[in-house]
């Protein structure tokens, strides 16, 4: 128990710009007691060359691979293989600072909780970084609502028991580009007991090449069943909120996302998001001319705009 074994799993398709740099940052922690389960999902690139190559230089990583099904099927595999007391997940284009699981693990042991989770920055490729962000303390407010009001980490700034990844039997494959924000809500409804490390040790990588995150509407309307759904779940865990707060964390996220789209010219998420706020019955008479613009065609739309 001096140095519980942390388990790592990372997804990988068609990485091979940026997954020795994440494999190093895992090898390179100042926390020693690491394996590193790396699933390749089908990649067409040179992702699985150098996952083999790696593994000469490195004897803790262990390589699995699948036909391409997604990076949560990935997870689930990489997890069912696993070891460790402890869980991390690292994708494979983003990194750590090498204090990252020394510093979270620390947390985690000194309050006797089930997960601590850290600050983040996003390196923009060909960009400008986003600025370092640290999150709030949630532990000392509200969790369901802060967690209904958005995503509260990055999949790889946390570190979590096995035990509780365990009791939320992994990912749901059922909101594909939300399936993270989902993981950590229904955590959120198994443990409270989390602890913030007011550090930024995690970096995620904003690039083009084929993040999930980058079909805007589709996030949205995945983050909106998400939440719909643990508000069906979870009734007791929410009974202190108001029925008028409840709408406004749920439905009020995706009015604001619709609006936010149109108004930033991406007519595409605008229209998607429009006509599903319509079809799902939440709209109110102020949106019906945006609603309207929606059901014309797009380069009608977008001559109009």
């Amino acid at each position: 128990m001096d140095k519980p074994l942390i388990s790592i799993i990372m997804p990988c398709y068609n990485a091979q710009t940026y997954l020795e740099k994440a494999i190093e940052s895992v090898f390179e922690q100042s926390y020693p007691n690491v394996e590193l389960i790396v699933v390749d999902d089908g990649s067409s690139d040179q992702s699985f060359q150098i996952l083999t190559r790696c593994q000469e230089k490195h004897p803790k990583l262990v390589v699995f691979k699948q036909e391409n099904l997604g990076p949560f099927p990935a997870r689930n595999l990489g997890l069912a293989n696993s070891k460790g007391e402890f869980i991390a997940f690292l994708d494979a284009d983003d990194y750590w600072a090498p204090e990252f699981i020394e510093k979270l693990l620390k947390n985690l042991l000194a309050k006797n909780a089930d997960l601590t989770y850290c600050g983040w920055q996003n390196i923009v490729e060909g960009g400008e970084n986003g600025p370092a962000y640290v999150p709030p303390a949630y532990e000392k407010g509200d969790i369901f609502q802060s967690f209904l009001s958005s995503c509260p980490w990055p999949i790889h700034a946390a570190l979590i028991r096995r035990s509780i990844v365990d009791k939320a039997e992994g990912f749901s494959l059922r909101c594909f580009s939300a399936m993270d924000y989902d993981f950590w809500i229904r955590i959120s409804a198994i443990t409270q007991n989390i602890a913030i490390v007011p550090e930024v040790l995690a970096f995620y990588r904003w690039h083009n090449h084929g993040q999930i995150s980058s079909i805007k509407w589709r996030q949205v309307l995945d983050a909106w069943q998400v939440r719909k759904d643990f508000v069906l779940q979870n009734p007791k865990l929410i009974s202190h909120l108001s029925k008028e707060k409840i709408t406004e964390l749920v439905d009020g996220y995706v009015f604001t996302q619709a609006y936010s789209a149109f108004w930033k010219r991406d007519l595409v998420s605008a229209q998607h998001l429009f006509r599903k706020i319509f079809q799902s019955g939440v709209w109110r008479f102020k949106d019906l001319k945006y609603i309207a613009l929606s059901f014309l065609p797009y380069f009608i739309l977008s001559r109009i705009v």
